[in-house]
C-alpha cells in the first residue's frame, strides 16, 4: 500500500463501554502522532461471538477502505493475536497496553507512509505484567449530558467462563486524587452525571497504598466535588461491596439508585463451577439490605443461560432469582465456550438450541420486570436527565420520552403520565 497518507484515522469501537472509553483515548494519541489513513479495530472478546463479530467487521471494513491500513487491538487482539494476524484483510496487531500508549502510535508515523512491513506484524506483550492503567488519558466520554470515568482495569478473579482477564490483565487502579481532579474538570465543563467505570469495580484500590475501598471513592468524590449533581457507578459485585459504599447508598441522594450487578447465575451449584464467590442467598441478602437503605433502588444484572451442565432446575433458580432480587435491567448472555477457559473443558456442555430457549425465557422474564416497574411510575415525579431534547433518564436509568424539546445535559422535572414501547412519556 503506497502513496501519501491523506485521512485521519477512523475507529470502530466493539464491546463493552471501557472498549469505548479506550477508543476514545486511542484517538487523541493517534491524532497527536499524525497518523492518517488509518482504520482501527477495537475489539471485544468476551464471547465466541464477539470475535467471529470482530471478524466480519474487518472484513467489511477492508471492503469499504481497500487502500487504507487497518489495525486491529482491544480484547480479542490481546488473548488470540494470531487469529487477527492471519487475516490478509490486517496490517497490525497490537495488545491492549500498547494501544494506550503514545510511543506505540508515534513509532508508526515515524516510520513513514509505509510503516507496515517495517516491524513485526504483531505487537502484543503479556498483559499480566502490567502494573498502571491509563484513566488519566482523557477527561471523559460520552453524551453532552453523561460522562464515563474509567477508575479501575484488569481482573484478579479467575471465572471459569471468562476469557477477560487474559485480554484486560490483572486489577489495576486509578488513584482517588486522579479521579477527583477529572470529574472536577468535568463538572466544570457542564457534565451534571459521571458514571465510573471499570472492568472488576469492586476491587477498586486493592493495589493502591492502604488498599482503600471503592466505597471510600465515592464517599470521597461526593464530599471533594459538591457540585456534581448525580454520580453513577457501572457493574459491581456484590460480594465485593463494602461498608462505606452502603452507606453511600443509604445516605447519599447524588448516588443513584441503580446498581448493575455481576450475578452470574441463581443456582449455588453452578456458582460454584463458574468459581464465582457467592452464593444465591448472599445475592438475595445484598439486594434486600440495598433496598432497605434506598428503597428507590432498581438492579440490573449480567446472568447466563446454559452453563455446562445446567439442568433445568439449575435454571430454574436462575429464573426465580430475577424476583428473588427484585432485578428489573437484566443481560442475559447465552453460554459461549471460550477455548482457553476452564469451563470449556467441562464435560456435559448443554445443547445449543437448549441455551437459546433458556436465554429466551430469561430474557422474557426480565421484560416482564422492566414492565412491571414502568407501570408503576405513572403519576410521579422524576428528575430526568436529557441525553436528547426530546429523551432523558431517571435516577434509575429508565427512558423518558418528552414532547416539548428540553434542554439537553439538564436535569428537569417530569410528571409521568404513561409508558409506550418501553418508555416512560412525560406530562410535560
Amino acid at each position: 500500500m503506497s502513496g501519501p497518507l491523506k485521512s485521519p484515522p477512523k475507529f470502530t469501537t466493539l464491546g463493552c463501554r471501557l472498549n469505548a472509553y479506550e477508543t476514545e483515548a486511542m484517538k487523541d494519541l493517534s491524532q497527536q502522532a499524525g497518523l492518517e489513513n488509518a482504520v482501527i479495530v477495537n475489539t471485544c472478546a468476551v464471547t465466541a461471538e464477539a470475535v467471529r463479530k470482530a471478524r466480519q467487521e474487518i472484513r467489511k471494513l477492508r471492503r469499504e477502505n481497500p487502500d487504507a491500513h487497518i489495525i486491529v487491538t482491544g480484547c480479542a487482539a490481546q488473548t488470540e493475536p494470531e487469529t487477527f494476524a492471519q487475516m490478509s484483510e490486517v496490517d497490525r496487531v497490537i495488545g491492549n497496553n500498547e494501544k494506550m500508549q503514545a510511543a506505540t502510535w508515534t513509532a508508526m508515523v515515524q516510520q513513514g507512509p509505509n510503516f507496515i512491513g517495517q516491524t513485526e506484524k504483531v505487537q502484543v506483550d503479556d498483559i499480566m505484567s502490567v502494573t498502571e492503567t491509563a484513566g488519566h488519558l482523557i477527561d471523559g466520554f460520552g453524551t453532552r449530558s453523561r460522562a464515563y470515568v474509567q477508575v479501575q482495569n484488569g481482573c484478579d478473579h479467575r471465572c471459569t467462563f471468562c476469557i477477560i482477564p487474559y485480554g484486560r490483565g490483572n486489577s489495576r487502579s486509578v488513584p482517588a486524587g486522579v479521579v477527583v481532579d477529572q470529574i472536577k474538570r468535568l463538572v466544570d465543563k457542564g457534565y451534571n452525571e459521571v458514571v465510573l467505570t471499570g472492568v472488576d469495580l469492586t476491587s477498586w484500590g486493592a493495589d493502591l497504598p492502604a488498599q482503600p475501598k471503592l466505597g471510600d471513592l465515592v464517599m470521597r468524590i461526593l464530599k471533594l466535588v459538591p457540585d456534581l449533581p448525580r454520580l453513577r457507578i457501572s457493574s459491581i459485585d456484590s460480594i465485593e461491596v463494602d461498608e462505606n459504599l452502603m452507606m453511600a447508598i443509604a445516605t447519599e441522594p447524588r448516588l443513584m439508585p441503580h446498581l448493575h450487578l455481576s450475578l452470574q447465575h441463581g443456582d449455588n451449584l453452578i456458582l460454584k463451577r463458574m468459581a464465582r464467590r457467592h452464593l444465591r442467598e448472599d445475592a438475595i441478602r445484598f439486594t434486600e439490605e440495598a433496598l432497605k437503605m434506598r428503597p428507590d433502588m432498581t438492579f440490573g444484572a449480567d446472568i447466563i443461560a446454559g452453563f455446562p451442565t445446567e439442568t433445568d432446575a439449575h435454571f430454574e433458580n436462575s429464573v426465580k432469582l430475577v424476583d428473588d432480587c427484585d432485578l428489573t435491567w437484566l443481560h442475559v448472555f447465552p453460554y459461549s465456550k471460550r477455548e482457553g477457559t476452564p469451563a470449556a473443558k467441562i464435560p456435559n456442555q448443554v445443547q445449543g438450541q437448549v441455551i437459546k430457549e433458556r436465554a429466551a425465557t430469561l430474557r422474557a422474564a426480565g421484560e416482564s420486570r422492566v414492565a412491571k416497574h414502568l407501570a408503576a411510575q405513572i403519576g410521579k415525579t422524576h428528575r430526568v436527565l436529557m441525553e436528547n431534547p426530546h429523551m432523558g433518564r431517571t435516577e434509575q436509568f429508565a427512558e423518558v420520552r418528552f414532547q416539548t424539546p428540553q434542554a439537553e445535559g439538564q436535569i428537569v422535572a417530569a410528571v409521568i403520565g404513561g409508558v409506550e414501547n418501553g418508555q416512560l412519556l412525560a406530562k410535560n
